[in-house]
């Protein structure tokens, strides 16, 4: 069983490689989605790690589960539908290497993941479980992430969320989006947010307001990333700010999935319950997850991009901090 399961969309990235020389853009077939990316990084930082989600019966899914066996994580929690397609997601990139998605998932096959259908043996043999807020779009997989996490939580598993604002997933229902999002706040004990996600859900101004209010609702841990600035850290008992790497940025998909997947490899490994993590262990943890994120916008694409242990590693002996 996998010792880090991550729950949600599996889908293909196509990421901008250049133009024809007519000046058409060319797109480069990239596999990604957050908590897949989540859980490859987790494995390549030293843990055992598994995904629970769907896929279509289609080239494209085929392709994303050959991806996930290839890269050595667990399948058993991932499905192929016959009746809908795998989610596509068109990559725009600006000069600071930033993205914008296009979505094609009317809906995709990722939505279609049950409870019902979902082994739940792979929950029981777990420590901890990842999820994200894509699923909260459509049913049935609406229900299934409140249930699975629900499940997981009762059962004494670590629960880690990643809000993952998509406005054009919501086009039309955006306060209904925000309202789904914070509804699973009360059901994790680790959440990784962007300071723009934390002002959306709490509606709080400042980090610290907005940090307090997930706190209260019975989070262990908020880690607050903040692109070139780092990420601050806030538990019930103290609080730090942490610089992260001066790397070369190519592409930043998959940074902060990168960045989550090598901090819960941490936790994990630890042993502890978040809640229990000391200041220092907590600053190495972050520090090695900021050095992960950093090295993977050094590349283009999500899944490929990923470092190994030993590249994060390099990043943290050989990179200088990035000071703002």
């Amino acid at each position: 069983m996998a010792q880090l399961l991550s729950m949600g969309e599996l889908l293909i990235d196509f990421t901008p490689v250049g133009e024809t020389e007519d000046g058409r853009l060319l797109f480069a077939r990239n596999p990604g989605g957050a908590p897949a990316n989540v859980t490859v990084q987790a494995k390549r930082a030293g843990v055992s790690a598994g995904f629970l989600g769907r896929v279509g019966k289609d080239m494209f899914g085929d392709f994303l589960v050959k991806t996930l066996r290839d890269c050595g994580v667990d399948t058993a929690g991932l499905s192929q539908d016959p009746d809908y397609a795998t989610t596509l997601a068109f990559v725009q990139l600006n000069e600071q290497g930033d993205r914008d998605f296009s979505f094609y998932r009317n809906p995709g096959a990722d939505t279609r993941l049950s409870f019902e259908d979902t082994d739940l043996s792979l929950i029981d043999g777990c420590q901890l479980l990842c999820f994200g807020s894509l699923l909260m779009t459509a049913e049935p997989s609406r229900t299934a992430v409140e249930k699975l996490a629900s499940y997981a939580k009762e059962r004494g598993k670590i629960t880690a969320y990643d809000p993952n604002w998509r406005p054009p997933l919501w086009k039309g229902r955006e306060k209904e989006g925000v309202a789904a999002m914070a509804s699973l706040m009360k059901l994790a004990d680790i959440v990784k947010v962007s300071d723009e996600e934390l002002a959306l859900i709490t509606g709080k101004e400042g980090l610290e307001a907005g940090a307090a209010a997930l706190l209260g609702e019975g989070v262990s841990l908020v880690v607050v990333t903040q692109g070139p600035k780092g990420c601050a850290v806030f538990t019930q008992g103290f609080h730090f700010t942490q610089n992260t790497y001066d790397t070369p940025v190519k592409d930043t998909t998959g940074s902060g999935d990168s960045f989550f997947g090598a901090l819960l490899a941490k936790v994990v490994q630890s042993g502890k319950q978040p809640r229990d993590l000391t200041r220092e262990e907590l600053s190495d943890f972050v520090d090695f997850a900021n050095a992960a994120g950093s090295t993977c916008a050094t590349k283009t694409g999500a899944i490929p991009a990923l470092p190994t242990t030993q590249e994060i590693e390099a990043c943290r002996k050989n990179v200088p901090l990035l000071k703002l």
